[in-house]
């Protein structure tokens, strides 16, 4: 008990230099120096975007041919792009052409709104009567 109430005698100058060059040693064997920088695929990049009336935005730069084709296909819709569709919802709707032409003067498919006399006769009297009515 009573070599642990004893206090250490302060070290000196050469132990101290001993043990700062061994921390240094080390941290050089640690150490790396990187000069090529990637992204991280794993982490997500937060892009910030510019100021509105910044000149970086006002500079003129070339349109790459490569960049807008890709814009453009990607602007097609799925019909333009592939043969058949590719997911089983593109399945749904991408025949939608009518197996048979319409034609507009078949009076069997097509009921168009005909006025007849009595049909005539109620729309004028119901006109009337809104006028009538409005007064």
């Amino acid at each position: 008990m009573a070599a642990r109430g004893r206090e250490k005698a302060p070290p000196d100058p050469v132990h101290q230099n001993q043990i700062m060059c061994e921390l240094i040693r080390k941290e050089l064997r640690a150490q790396k120096l990187y000069t090529q920088y990637n992204v991280n695929p794993h982490h997500p990049v937060h892009n910030i975007t510019r100021k509105p009336m910044s000149w970086h935005d006002n500079v003129e730069e070339p349109a790459d041919a490569k960049f807008l084709n890709v814009i453009h296909y990607a602007a097609q819709g799925p019909k333009k792009k592939y043969s058949e569709p590719q997911t089983e919802s593109q399945e749904i709707g991408w025949d939608c052409e009518p197996l048979i032409p319409s034609e507009r003067g078949d009076k069997r498919i097509n009921f168009f709104r005909t006025y007849q006399d009595i049909t005539k006769y109620m729309a004028e009297f119901w006109r009337l009567k809104a006028k009538q009515s409005s007064k």
